[in-house]
This record gives structure tokens, sequence and C-alpha cells, in this order.
């Protein structure tokens, strides 16, 4: 994300310190930050339970993305050309980006324009403490509410609008958030104060990753001593071993044609977001003296595998071929 340089003056302490209880998402004004793999699909979503009235500007550090968002969108949307403008222009911005520094750097600008958002809803994986930290600056300098709210369910469920919301926020607002988020996923979980959002995701994301090397390492392992893949995969996905790698996106191409190992593993989850989350999550654990055995060698089987040709910049599944498994 670049870093955006706005000179201001006048800012006016009222408009900044409206109570999130004296607005509603009847007429508003929404913005989202962010059109990558999972912001695009879910800004299309957002956008379909537009009424009349609402509107919504988006802005991507990435001109194709708007043009193209804009182009497929024609009503009801307009395009910024910096994260100031969006906070300018909406009663509630919603941020989804790639690193914690994407989403520190979109705060601080925000901070300097004359905003008008009230409510900023965070769905980016990032560290708890700059989740804490933006949230503090949200409430103190903007006086708005800050939602911390990563999602579960991968490009998919950013498409299909059925991602699961892992919502950290003041307990009077929930019902506000749920609302909100049901424009964009199924299920909207309340998992207590700000911050606890991102500690879910977290711990989410780290049984994840390790639940994706043990299906690529259990499915190589299979087909190697005879196993045909496809009967090795229904195997697991009816016994014990079953897990979200196994059954909706297994590792060996041609078991799951929806699959991104079926298509090169072009698509999905990358691996480098993966190392990153696994990354946040052992350095949360640092942080909470959580002992995690398992997490510093999966952190280093997706460093490896990223530094591949023919696993950079692919779906995280990508560990199977790392690993040597029959394609």
């Amino acid at each position: 994300m670049r870093l955006l340089t706005i000179n201001l003056s006048g800012l006016c302490k009222t408009s900044l310190q409206r109570s999130f209880s004296t607005t509603n998402f009847a007429n508003k004004s929404y913005g989202f930050i962010g059109l990558g793999n999972m912001g695009y699909p879910m800004a299309s979503n957002l956008h379909k339970s537009l009424k009349p009235e609402d509107s919504l500007v988006v802005f991507d550090v990435v001109e194709g993305r708007l043009q193209q968002f804009l182009k497929e969108h024609p009503e009801k949307v307009s395009a910024a050309t910096n994260v100031s403008e969006v906070a300018e222009k909406s009663d509630t911005v919603v941020t989804m980006l790639p690193e914690p520094e994407h989403v520190r750097n979109v705060f601080e600008e925000i901070q300097k324009s004359n905003v008008k958002t009230t409510t900023f809803v965070d769905c980016s994986t990032i560290d708890a403490q700059t989740t804490k930290d933006i949230a503090t600056m949200v409430k103190q300098k903007l006086g708005g509410s800050f939602w911390d709210a990563p999602v579960s369910g991968g490009t998919v469920g950013a498409k299909n609008g059925t991602l699961t919301f892992m919502v950290g926020c003041p307990s009077d607002e929930f019902v506000q958030a749920e609302k909100l988020l049901k424009t964009m996923g199924g299920r909207i979980i309340n998992c207590g104060a700000t911050g606890t959002g991102i500690a879910a995701k977290l711990a989410n994301n780290y049984a994840l990753a390790i639940h994706n090397i043990a299906t690529a390492e259990a499915m190589n392992l299979g087909i190697r001593l005879g196993l045909d893949k496809n009967v090795l995969a229904s195997i697991l996905n009816t016994s014990t071993g079953r897990c979200w790698p196994s059954e909706v996106n297994n590792p060996v191409p041609g078991v799951i044609e929806t699959a991104p190992a079926s298509r090169d593993y072009q698509g999905g989850f990358g691996i480098s977001l993966m190392r990153k989350d696994l990354g946040l999550a052992l350095e949360a654990a640092k942080t909470s003296e959580s002992k995690l055995t398992l997490g510093e060698d999966a952190y280093k089987v997706y460093k490896a595998a990223e530094k591949e040709p023919d696993c950079a910049g692919r779906d995280f599944s990508v560990v199977y071929r790392w690993l040597g498994g029959k394609e």
C-alpha cells in the first residue's frame, strides 16, 4: 500500500465525535479499501445489498482493479483517488488488506483527513497489537467505532457471500456489526471485545496451516504406497482424518475439480499469505506464552516452498508439489 500525503486544516471536532448509536444502515454511504482476491468479491456482495439511496466508494492501489469494479458495477459506485477520500465520503469503511503495514499506513492517512466515517471494519488478518492500536486511535482521535472482523472461507466463500466473520467489538455494537457483515457472509460470530476477532482468526489459521501440511503428507504417503488418490481422499473424508484441506481444498490435482490444485494451484489462498498468517500466530504465541510445538517447523515448510519457482505465487496447498507428490 503506497503512502499518501494529505494536507488538511480546520477539522471539525464535533463531526468526529458522533455517537455510533445514532447511525443506522438505511441511506448509508459505504467505503471499501482493498479490492484483492478477497476484497473484490466482498465489495461486490456489499454492493448487491445497497438500497437505491445508498452509495459505495472503493479504492485500491491497482488502478486496473478499480476500473474493473466500476465497469462491473456501474450504479451507485464511485472510485476514490486515495484512502482519505474514502473516509471523507463514507459513514462506514471496510478494509481488506494483505499485511499489517498496509493497514497501519491506511489508518495513518485516514486520521489526517476530514473524516466522515463513524464506523471502521477491518477484515484483514494482522497482528493483535496493531489491531488494538488502531482501535484506540479510532476511538480517541476520530471519535468512531472499530471492529476487527477477519474472515474464513477463502475466495469461494467471498464470492458466494458465505464467509465466516470472527468479530471483535463492543457488546452493544454487535447487532449493528451483524447487519452489515451479513451482506458479505453467512456466519457472523461474536468473539468478544475488540481484538478477539483477530485472536480467533490467528488460532484458526494456525490449525489450517498444520492441517494442510498433514493432508499433503498423508495423500503423498498413501499414493506412494499404492492407493488411488480418489479412494484415499474418500477414506480421509469419511474418517477421522477429515478436515477442510482434505474435503474442500485437497492438495492433489484431480481429486476436487474446483480446488486450486486442479488448475495448477492458481487462485485460492496464496502460500505467502499462509506463511504470513502462521508467522503472526507464532508471534502471538510468544507474547501470550503459548506453546506451539509444530508451528516453527510448519513455518519453515511454507517459507521453503514459497521460494520454489513452481510453488511461488500459488495456493498454499502447493506444499504437496514441494513434497514431491505425484501430479
